[in-house]
């Protein structure tokens, strides 16, 4: 026997049933009542209103058992997390449904009224995922207490969080409201040092600990995303100086064959010494294309600046983020890295985990107009933007409408604020 629910999804209920359905007075199961109300709500224009009005009020013992029921369906969970038709009461069993996605979370996370961040706040899967947390600390409604606690948990849940430990200038996590980013912070000007200088337990450590990911892609060879021909600089034309008048040129040919006639004496042919960008670029491309998945790590964290940026676009994950891991990586590099669409959402992720980074301005805004930066991260690092910046950012076609949205919620709030003071 069908179910009422196909019945009317096929439509071959009457009118009258209908009718009876959007009132919630169908003689069917309690979920089963439920999730012919959320298809009437937002599947059709007569009852939907009707509908959503019987939803609304709808006895909260079936609810919550909707609500916290992993079968429930995936039509009638959305509806309920929907923050139009949430009900506060449904949110502690929601939260802890494993059916309800984590992106909806994300979604809610950003918005929810200041009695939904209590419930966030104290809810175990939310305290257990980066992506969740990162956009709860971006909503307005978060008091001090309550931003330093997220910002608290963020800093133990990045996923490089064992690698990192090891090296206190790169302790994992984005900022939080105790260290908030910003550009007082300058830029690093250190030289570059030499490959020597990289201790081979760096290295070592490096490779042990991600072993098993290694052998997974040992076979893998160097294949750049994007592909090989963006790497190839094209040449520079290079600017002749203007014809000189006819004379000049006669007394300048004269006196240049006299002169070269004597050099020629004196002097043998010079061996050419130094490479073009062009030459050297070919170069190290051709080097780390003979190269198995551990001499690019090793070249990754000892390499050159040259051989960074290339490692750095590697479609091997482990591999590209070892150039991150580099004690040679300059924050002008990484600048220039959170800016790329050409790198892995992991290098990106990577790049925000990272304390020393997200400190300087320029990464943190560069990462936030990146459409490749994960959304989570984007959501979690826009509330330290500047004034401009956040203009500019609700305008960028190129990254998500979540993104654009809460650029453009932010900025009216600091207008408001400005405008307060």
């Amino acid at each position: 026997m069908a179910r009422m629910i196909d019945v009317i999804r096929s439509s071959g209920a009457a009118s009258g049933v209908m009718h009876t359905a959007a009132r919630g007075a169908l003689n069917v199961p309690p979920q089963e009542m439920i999730e012919i109300l959320v298809y009437l709500a937002t599947q059709t224009k007569i009852f939907a209103e009707r509908a959503r009005l019987t939803l609304a009020g709808w006895d909260e013992v079936s609810s919550r058992a909707a609500a916290a029921d992993p079968r429930t369906s995936k039509e009638v969970l959305a509806y309920l997390v929907t923050a139009g038709n949430l009900r506060p009461t449904l949110l502690p069993a929601l939260l802890e449904n494993p059916s309800v996605s984590e992106e909806w979370l994300v979604q809610l996370a950003a918005s929810a009224s200041r009695y939904m961040v209590e419930t966030l706040v104290k809810s175990p899967r939310v305290n257990k995922s980066h992506a969740i947390l990162s956009s709860l600390s971006s909503n307005p409604h978060l008091n001090s207490a309550q931003s330093a606690a997220v910002g608290e948990k963020l800093s133990w849940l990045s996923p490089v969080i064992t690698s990192e430990c090891k090296t206190p200038a790169a302790s994992p996590g984005a900022p939080n409201a105790k260290e908030p980013a910003g550009p007082a912070v300058p830029q690093s000007t250190h030289p570059e040092t030499n490959a020597d200088e990289v201790p081979d337990e760096t290295v070592t450590a490096y490779l042990a600990e991600h072993a098993t990911e290694i052998s997974a892609d040992a076979d893998k060879p160097f294949q750049p995303i994007g592909g090989m021909d963006e790497e190839l600089t094209p040449q520079v034309p290079v600017a002749l100086p203007a014809p000189a008048p006819a004379q000049a040129q006669t007394a300048a040919v004269a006196s240049g064959t006299a002169q070269a006639t004597a050099a020629a004496a004196r002097k043998a042919p010079v061996k050419k010494v130094y490479l073009t960008a062009e030459e050297q670029r070919g170069s190290a491309l051709q080097k780390i294309s003979k190269l198995d998945i551990k001499g690019r790590i090793q070249l990754a964290m000892k390499g050159s600046k040259e051989e960074r940026s290339i490692l750095i676009r590697d479609g091997t994950k482990v591999v590209s983020l070892a150039v991150l891991e580099s004690p040679k990586i300059t924050d002008s590099e990484v600048e220039k890295i959170a800016n790329q669409k050409n790198v892995l959402e992991a290098v990106l992720r990577g790049v925000s985990m990272k304390r020393r980074f997200v400190k300087q301005y320029a990464i943190l805004r560069n990462l936030c107009f990146n459409p490749r930066t994960p959304i989570d991260v984007s959501l979690g690092l826009i509330k330290h933007l500047l004034t401009p910046d956040l203009r500019n950012l609700t305008g960028n076609k190129e990254v998500s409408d979540t993104v654009r949205k809460l650029a453009t919620r932010m900025f009216r709030q600091k207008l408001e604020t400005s405008g307060k003071d």
